[in-house]
């Protein structure tokens, strides 16, 4: 099914997020008419077996054991990157060097100079860019900005983050990327709380100063299993966050609560269809946390699926963001989570470590 012009799109990464992707561009097409359709090019990975198997199954045309060759190829328009954190700077630099449109896992660097250093290479080669903070777009949470930004919460006085798993303390994990400081840059803050606080600057504003602990359980840890930390927000607003792999029975606990003068809400990825709702303005007797099935018209990116009730899931935030970068490719508009929200969380997660290695309050400067 197609609409619009071909994107050709060039994927760097076959496993857990490559999968992820690839399904949502398999999709889009489907659901949205965003001016352009996803081509499925080409698919690179450094085992060539493994990589071949994936092209199959996932739909990819030709593969490249090499990404430099991938990047170069006239035949592609966009870079897709779903490796680990360490190799992102590299190859969206790249990227954006050769003149391809970029979309890029979080976090997509490892320092603030990267962040800013790929901000600055998107822009000077006027490139679409990217960030994949996918749960910017299940409709819930979309709906709860439009609440926000409608002011049925009135003043914000509350934003509450915890984003919890267990699957660290496994006994069959032995050995991963993600627990290798040169590879992952950090383990729960950037793994985990990164998103809560896309999800915080996305919903309530910009944060402007962090007071933070970070804790390692596991022997000769050099990444953080836990972070939790306190923040203040430019609108005066106090936040709560905290973020563990070391969180027995949680298997993917991403939730917010957001409280205000004249209401409060709640989300959470694993009931991710329903926002909970608290509104003054109820009439007495009636005032309570009302639970709004997130899938009706009305609804943020919804209306594009299913009938009322016919539940979404995870994928979906994917194919949402999908279409929206597909669609800015299409229109040669900038959609968000760009590069410049990526900077911005860096700069987050940095003043983090650096409030918890000094132990004391740290300003963020944007």
């Amino acid at each position: 099914m197609t609409n619009g012009k071909p994107v050709r799109i060039g994927l760097v990464g076959y496993k857990f997020m490559g999968k992820v992707h690839s399904h949502a561009y398999r999709t889009v097409p489907y659901f949205f008419r965003t001016g352009a359709f996803p081509v499925l090019q080409a698919i690179a990975g450094r085992d060539r077996r493994g990589l071949a198997a994936a092209a199959e199954s996932m739909g990819w045309q030709e593969c490249e054991t090499d990404w430099r060759r991938l990047v170069e190829r006239d035949d592609i328009d966009a870079v897709d990157i779903c490796t680990p954190n360490g190799s992102h700077y590299e190859i969206a630099l790249a990227a954006a060097r050769a003149g391809k449109h970029i979309l890029c896992e979080k976090p997509f660097a490892l320092s603030v100079e990267q962040a800013q250093g790929l901000l600055d290479a998107a822009v000077a080669a006027n490139v679409i860019h990217m960030i994949c903070f996918n749960y910017r777009f299940a409709p819930a949470v979309q709906f709860a900005k439009r609440l926000i930004e409608e002011r049925k919460l009135g003043q914000i006085y509350h934003f509450r983050a915890v984003y919890l798993q267990d699957w660290l303390m496994h006994e069959t994990v032995t050995d991963s990327w993600r627990l290798d400081q040169k590879e992952s840059g950090s383990g729960a803050l950037g793994d985990l709380l990164a998103h809560s606080v896309d999800l915080a600057h996305f919903l309530v504003g910009e944060i402007r100063e962090v007071t933070a602990q970070m804790a390692s359980f596991r022997p000769n840890a050099d990444v953080d299993d836990t972070t939790a930390c306190l923040a203040r927000f430019d609108c005066g607003a106090v936040g709560v966050f905290e973020a563990s792999r070391f969180a027995k029975g949680n298997r993917n606990g991403n939730r917010i609560e957001i409280n205000g003068s004249r209401g409060s809400l709640r989300w959470d990825l694993e009931n991710m269809n329903h926002l909970h709702v608290y509104l003054e303005d109820d009439s007495p007797g009636c005032q309570g946390f009302r639970v709004i099935n997130c899938t009706e018209d009305d609804h943020p990116y919804a209306g594009a699926y299913w009938p009322p009730g016919h539940i979404l899931g995870y994928e979906h935030t994917f194919v949402n963001l999908v279409s929206e970068f597909v669609g800015g490719i299409a229109a040669g508009v900038q959609p968000r989570p760009s590069f410049e929200d990526g900077l911005r969380n860096q700069i987050v997660l940095q003043a983090i470590e650096a409030s918890a290695r000094q132990g004391s309050r740290v300003v963020v400067t944007v």
